[in-house]
């Protein structure tokens, strides 16, 4: 597995795992723990959650599949934006701790700008920081300009929606973040419902390299150095066909075809969130 180095000089795994629906039914519950598990014994170690998602259960699903085996995965979460004030970021902690059995973080994430002042919000990180609670702090869907107000500061990421299909960021975001050593996580790399992996293009290049689609646009994320993917998978198949995503090189064939289907962005765009 490829490694990407933050800031602090901590390497972790370019492609990882993320949990977006993951502790939404009960029925899947063992299957995902499972899955998050085999996710590690294959070197994606670093897991992303939130206490957003499933209202806590994906934190819950998370801290089953890391019990007995924390020093084993880099954990990543996200606080909502009205929990980022002064008062309420340490609680929101101190909630997602507890769902997750773990007494730190080592990447604490704003999900995305809200109403509390950013300098309140990383004021409130770093003391969490100071306290051992969180190893690191950063940010979600935040733009250039937001970056802006942070620039000298010690935020250690942004996650952002990257693939072939939203790379508004290539114009301006990414560049940026690369010129400071800030590297960008890319959730939602294969695209949402399934509908990029059927495009001609990947299918294409994926024929040409004996890949799946889905290899081909993790490889598309990391084909420069300074992102890291957060793919989810359940399916044990997907997740060995994650990892090895890692390993896939884009040659400039690839690219120009990949280009030509998803032409790089010429002028500044619209941040895409989901």
């Amino acid at each position: 597995m490829r490694d990407v180095r933050l800031q602090d000089g901590c390497e972790v795994p370019a492609i990882g795992q993320g949990t977006w629906h993951m502790g939404e039914s009960a029925a899947r519950r063992q299957d995902e723990v499972a899955a998050l598990r085999r996710g590690l014994e294959l070197g994606m170690r670093l897991i992303d959650t939130a206490e957003m998602y499933a209202d806590g259960g994906a934190e819950r699903v998370v801290g089953e599949a890391i019990a007995g085996r924390r020093d084993q995965a880099f954990l990543v979460s996200k606080a909502y934006p009205w929990h980022a004030g002064r008062h309420s970021l340490p609680r929101a902690c101190e909630a997602s701790l507890d769902r997750l059995g773990t007494d730190y973080l080592d990447l604490y994430l704003l999900h995305w700008r809200g109403d509390f002042p950013l300098m309140e919000t990383v004021d409130a990180f770093e003391r969490l920081r100071e306290q051992g609670k969180i190893r690191r702090w950063g940010v979600s869907n935040f733009d250039v300009d937001d970056l802006q107000e942070l620039e000298g500061l010690a935020c250690a990421t942004n996650q952002v929606q990257y693939n072939p299909e939203a790379r508004g960021v290539d114009f301006d975001l990414l560049p940026w973040q690369r010129r400071r050593g800030m590297p960008l996580m890319a959730y939602c790399p294969v695209g949402q419902g399934g509908g990029l992996l059927g495009h001609p293009a990947l299918l294409q290049v994926a024929e040409r390299r004996g890949a799946t689609p889905a290899q081909i646009a993790l490889a598309w994320c990391l084909r420069d150095d300074g992102v890291i993917a957060i793919p989810k998978a359940v399916d044990p198949e997907h997740l060995r066909q994650n990892a090895e995503a890692a390993d896939i090189r884009l040659d400039d064939e690839d690219r120009a075809v990949l280009d030509a289907a998803f032409p790089p962005p010429t002028r500044k765009q619209r941040l895409a969130i989901v």
